[in-house]
């Protein structure tokens, strides 16, 4: 194996089991190199009601994936989903403080954009920008350095 930033690592935690799979990275391929499964214990319809039993089951299975693929995982991309995960849209406007948006623009818009009420049982877990919009021109990906007078920002939370 070449580094382990050459690695990818993604792991499903399900109700009935958790499974890891190590890919490598390769001539722009991603090739299995190592994958764990372990029956999932600590979990009812997708939800955690056992910490410590979940954790249990999770170790297992990456440590059979590191096993099989002769290497330390030390990060994973995590899927999460289940009827306690939703997802919805949110808009973000902010007045430009110049002529130029700047990387401070962006994160202004993001936190007016999480600024939404949500449950006290619930959390933002991640945010999707979607489009930025500067003077009405939509469609954006990256908005610093452009020049404009307002803007907004769509984002799924």
């Amino acid at each position: 194996m070449q580094g382990q930033d050459k690695l990818l690592v993604g792991l499903d935690v399900g109700t009935t089991k958790i499974c890891a799979v190590v890919g490598e990275v390769s001539g722009g391929e991603i090739n299995i190199i190592g994958v764990g499964t372990h029956p999932s214990i600590g979990l009812h319809k997708g939800v955690v009601v056992n910490i410590d039993s979940t954790v249990e089951s999770i170790k297992k299975a990456v440590e059979e994936a590191e096993l099989m693929a002769g290497c330390e995982i030390s990060s994973v991309y995590a899927g999460i989903a289940g009827g306690h995960i939703t997802g919805f849209n949110s808009h973000g406007i902010v007045a430009i403080k110049g002529s130029e948006v700047t990387r401070h623009d962006v994160d202004r818009v993001l936190e007016a954009a999480r600024a939404v009420a949500i449950p006290m049982d619930r959390e933002v877990i991640h945010v999707l920008p979607q489009e930025y919009i500067v003077d009405e021109q939509s469609g954006i990906t990256n908005p610093v350095g452009m020049a404009g007078v307002g803007w907004k920002q769509k984002f799924i939370l």
